[in-house]
């Protein structure tokens, strides 16, 4: 077995356009993620039953489920459901870097809901009751007082569960999309460097992972010394 490192060198503008879609779609699913996840939590959270009902059957779903499997369902399924659901004659193609976002933006939502669901709660309710005394409405209270403190409780956590949503994002090269790990399949395939390509890749997201989870622990000391 020979190592032809040209392979990487000779292929450096691909890499890159596959690790920019990469960081691309991390950065966009985790903020849609995260404010669907938020709506969930304050579903969850809801004294209304039946919402908070809905909202934690849709949570245990996506949890419960594995995130290839929704990929495939989307990218394979859904181009039939809305085909049958708007009597069309053709399958709706909806195409592997929409349902990337969409798949990860609802998978993602059910684990961002139960961060942000256990930040909420961890914000005592003698603030709650003073805001609701200041005259602030449930809305007001949530944007202004509440929600605020529990992104900053659980940034240390979010960070981690988008570091998580990076690694996951490999996925979507089994859809044929056009991220980092589909532009190294590619490679490995076209010259025979399955071995060297993919170890390639397993080191990227080694350091990337590792330099992001250096960064977290620096920032939950320096939270810890400003409490």
């Amino acid at each position: 077995m020979s190592l032809d490192f040209s392979s990487i060198t000779g292929s450096v503008n691909f890499l890159l356009a596959g690790a920019a879609y990469t960081f691309e779609l991390t950065a966009i699913t985790a903020v849609l993620g995260l404010a669907l996840g938020t709506l969930l939590a304050l579903a969850r959270l809801s004294t209304v039953k039946w919402l908070s009902y809905i909202a934690k059957l849709y949570i245990d779903l996506m949890r419960a489920v594995p995130l290839v499997l929704v990929l495939f369902w989307f990218f394979l399924l859904m181009p039939e459901v809305l085909k049958i659901a708007f009597g069309l004659d053709h399958p709706v193609m909806i195409g592997a870097n929409l349902t990337a976002i969409i798949t990860f933006v609802l998978f993602e939502a059910a684990y961002f809901a139960e961060i942000m669901r256990a930040g909420i709660q961890s914000i005592g309710r003698g603030q709650f009751f003073a805001a609701t005394g200041l005259g602030l409405t449930y809305g007001q209270t949530m944007r202004y007082v509440i929600l605020p403190q529990a992104i900053r409780n659980m940034l240390p956590v979010l960070l981690t569960q988008t570091i998580i949503l990076f690694q996951d994002t490999s996925l979507v090269y089994v859809i044929s999309g056009s991220d980092f790990m589909g532009a190294v399949a590619k490679i490995a395939q076209r010259d025979g460097q399955l071995v060297l390509m993919y170890s390639f890749a397993a080191l990227c997201y080694l350091s990337v992972s590792l330099s992001l989870s250096m960064l977290i622990r620096r920032l939950q000391t320096k939270m810890s010394a400003a409490r």
